[in-house]
């Protein structure tokens, strides 16, 4: 399989160059040259065992790796998930149902696509004898999942940058209270986005990118979203025979890697009647779907922080798509948008999409009304994907984080602190941070004199 940028400069590159790349060197996000259909045996079955799902599906895509040693690293990035089905489905009404994805070691979504690119870069490093510096920027989750999957590993180091006070505090252990040599959490005064725009910055010079051996974590590698393609046919695929038709995915997101992941699969095959995009009160996402217009503005610290998000680098992936793969339309919004700092997208057509908007208030009343009908307690940014759900049709709303990830706004909804053991071990270690300022000039610095 090929990879070409959505940007169309370059020439197509390989699996292993788009995993290694990350960034494609015009700027542009790498994306597959084709969509291959999915066997059809694979939806009519039961739900087979999650690795060999994962190699079913990734072995359409990763055609640089043999089978064994695919499946090898398969086994090695799924294997220590605390349940054994590894992303469960849970029915809580006739019609509605919620597909547990924190049960990776960091308890978030994300380590469904970083366990696996952790062992990726680890048999990448082992492959070729060259050391590499991972950079990425997270708004809570992904930081803590890649450090999961890189902590300790020979021949990496791993700088990751957060928006200093804007996430949990068990967020920030995850990532400050691994005691490993190689993991560099570095907070920063601002957003997320400052934090995403600083990476992506670093990543297109293409000079220094290849001087630091950079390679990135966040879902601007493609490898990423592949990854978490496969647990929407897993979910699918454990659903009763009776709620297979006019199946919704509702997806809370910020930065759109996860849902649209979602949308790939359904070009595959996957059969899905829409996609619900679920946003904070941060609600650029809400506000395209509705109007076609792509414009942020500020953020807002909300209780689901991972979700504070303003500038969704995925949708330049779904924009291609959009434009029937014509790169240089895409090229020129994307231009446009850095210019004008929004987009009017021409033609948008979002027939498999819709979108809910969730304040702070109704996350709370969302985690108080799903205890109090179902007996199960949803993390608050799970309680955006309850919005407004219609009882008569097919729901399955991604459960992105553990509750225990966030205590105290479990507590304020319900009265209840959820625990998890993982997280009450970090409340005794000491927060290890390396502050840096809020520019790409200082980042710059810091991986020069910290690099590998």
């Amino acid at each position: 399989m090929e990879f070409v940028s959505t940007r169309g400069g370059g020439t197509p590159v390989s699996f292993t160059e788009a995993f290694a790349r990350g960034l494609a060197p015009d700027g542009g996000l790498y994306v597959p040259r084709h969509l291959p259909l999915l066997a059809s045996d694979i939806l009519v079955e039961d739900a087979m065992p999650y690795a060999a799902l994962a190699w079913d599906f990734l072995s359409l895509f990763d055609t640089d790796h043999d089978s064994e040693h695919l499946i090898d690293i398969i086994d090695r990035s799924y294997g220590d998930f605390s349940d054994t089905i590894n992303a469960p489905l849970q029915q809580l009404g006739d019609n509605l149902f919620v597909l547990e994805l924190f049960h990776g070691p960091s308890l978030s979504f994300k380590d469904f696509g970083l366990q696996l690119i952790g062992n990726l870069f680890e048999e990448q490093i082992e492959r070729t004898g060259i050391p590499i510096n991972v950079l990425g920027a997270t708004s809570g989750d992904t930081g803590s999942a890649a450090i999961h999957g890189l902590a300790g590993k020979k021949g990496v180091n791993v700088f990751i940058l957060y928006p200093e006070g804007r996430i949990s505090d068990l967020q920030e252990r995850q990532m400050t209270c691994t005691g490993a040599e190689n993991i560099f959490p570095i907070p920063i005064k601002g957003t997320f986005d400052d934090g995403q725009a600083i990476v992506k910055e670093l990543m297109s010079d293409l000079e220094f990118k290849d001087k630091m051996r950079l390679s990135a974590i966040n879902s601007i590698n493609v490898v990423r979203v592949l990854a978490q393609c496969v647990y929407y046919i897993h979910a699918y695929t454990q659903l009763p025979p009776d709620n297979r038709d006019d199946v919704n995915f509702v997806v809370p997101t910020g930065n759109f890697g996860n849902i649209f992941a979602g949308w790939m699969v359904h070009q595959m095959g996957l059969p899905v009647d829409r996609f619900i995009v679920a946003t904070n009160q941060n609600d650029i996402l809400y506000r395209l779907f509705n109007t076609g217009e792509y414009q942020p503005d500020m953020v807002h610290p909300s209780h689901a922080p991972s979700m504070d998000i303003q500038v969704a680098s995925n949708f330049e992936r779904f924009l291609y798509y959009h434009n029937e793969k014509n790169a240089k339309s895409t090229l020129a919004l994307m231009e446009q948008f850095k210019k004008d700092g929004s987009i009017t997208i021409p033609n948008f057509n979002a027939s498999n999409f819709s979108a809910t908007r969730s304040t702070d208030e109704d996350i709370l009343a969302n985690i108080r009304r799903v205890k109090e009908d179902y007996d199960y307690v949803i993390d608050p940014h799970t309680a955006c994907g309850f919005q407004n759900l219609s009882p008569d049709r097919t729901h399955v709303v991604l459960a992105t984080a553990h509750p225990a990830k966030f205590p105290d706004i479990i507590k304020k909804a319900i009265g209840e602190t959820p625990t998890d053991p993982s997280l009450e071990a970090l409340k005794k270690k000491e927060k290890v941070t390396y502050p840096v300022e809020a520019t790409a000039a200082a980042v710059r610095q810091f991986l020069e004199e910290n690099g590998i």
